[in-house]
């Protein structure tokens, strides 16, 4: 019994137990949704499909979870993908002897710039994180586009293509890429005392002030963080397309990063945060998205299964709500 409450009472079960349940009904309902085969040295399939494609929610879920263990949240990550592809595809077309490194560096600086501007409007301005970011959304989207004139900068460039189409040990790259992204961010917020301080700010930011914490520090050091990880999911996303299409890259991509982060185990009101548990929470939406196109269910609908899962697990997550249902059982079994 001490084995099943720990479980039930563990806030990374319930997204797993979701993804147990999605594989479940894929194994009955969805013909092939688990064969996997090797081509050319690589490995196909739909599970391999979904970690391609999630690979994007992961990324923004990665820099959204620190920046709601602070209390905040970021709306704009979406548009910041749109200004890192903008970038990207524009300097491969126009300066094409320009290193892809350097490319890769000049979008991810100004992406990160801004998130530091959504974490100094949200800290040293006092703009609530909602309004902050929502300005910026509309902001950034406008900057992609006039970096861009509107055009979808199409290309061919061998390297650029490799980020979010290329394979590394047989699995898609940008596995390898998220894999990086969460062990950095693992090793900064575990092994030094930056996840202690975001945490802090998160509980109890009068406190955490008192104690000697610069909250504005953290709360711009996250935002930065946030939109550096936008800058990378957003490159990824315009090599998938060979592309960069400023209007479409990035669209409500936001709300499933929040989603990831929020069935991920981490809470809306900030304090204790889980990177792990947004990257499942990541990989549970992506395969629901996926499971819903395999029995056809037309896409302006799956959001509406996608929302009942989403509130299924994080009820599962409230305590108070576990309890209520057991006090319910208990009564119709009595």
């Amino acid at each position: 019994m001490r084995l099943v409450d720990k479980v039930l009472t563990n806030r990374l079960s319930w997204p797993i137990i979701g993804l147990i349940l999605l594989f479940a009904f894929n194994g009955i309902y969805g013909e092939g949704f688990f064969h996997i085969e090797v081509m050319n040295g690589y490995l196909y399939g739909t599970i391999i499909d979904i970690i391609n494609q999630g690979s994007k929610v992961m990324l923004l879920a990665i820099g959204m979870t620190l920046v709601i263990a602070t209390g905040g949240i970021d709306l704009s990550v979406g548009s910041i993908m749109a200004v890192a592809g903008s970038i990207g595809a524009l300097l491969v077309n126009e300066s094409p002897d320009l290193s892809f490194g350097l490319v890769i560096i000049i979008a991810l600086i100004a992406t990160t710039i801004i998130g530091l501007i959504n974490g100094v409007l949200v800290s040293y301005i006092g703009l609530q994180p909602f309004v902050a970011t929502l300005i910026m959304m509309v902001t950034a989207r406008g900057i992609a586009l006039l970096i861009t004139n509107g055009f979808i900068y199409t290309f061919e460039h061998e390297e650029f293509v490799f980020l979010g189409n290329g394979h590394f040990l047989m699995l898609p790259f940008t596995l390898t890429i998220v894999l990086i992204m969460a062990l950095i961010t693992l090793f900064i917020t575990r092994k030094t005392a930056v996840g202690v301080f975001i945490e802090s700010v998160g509980d109890n930011e009068r406190a955490s002030r008192f104690a000697g914490i610069s909250t504005r520090k953290v709360k711009l050091m996250v935002y930065g963080f946030s939109g550096f990880c936008a800058g990378i999911a957003g490159l990824v996303a315009t090599s998938n397309i060979k592309a960069a299409d400023t209007i479409k890259l990035g669209e409500a991509m936001e709300l499933d990063a929040i989603f990831a982060v929020v069935v991920g185990g981490t809470s809306l009101t900030g304090g204790k945060f889980s990177i792990i548990g947004s990257i499942i929470g990541a990989f549970l939406i992506q395969t629901l998205t996926t499971t819903m196109y395999f029995l056809g269910v037309p896409p302006e609908i799956t959001t509406v299964p996608k929302a009942i899962v989403i509130i299924l697990v994080c009820l599962m997550q409230s305590e108070k709500f576990r309890k209520k249902v057991v006090s319910v059982v208990k009564r119709s079994n009595a």
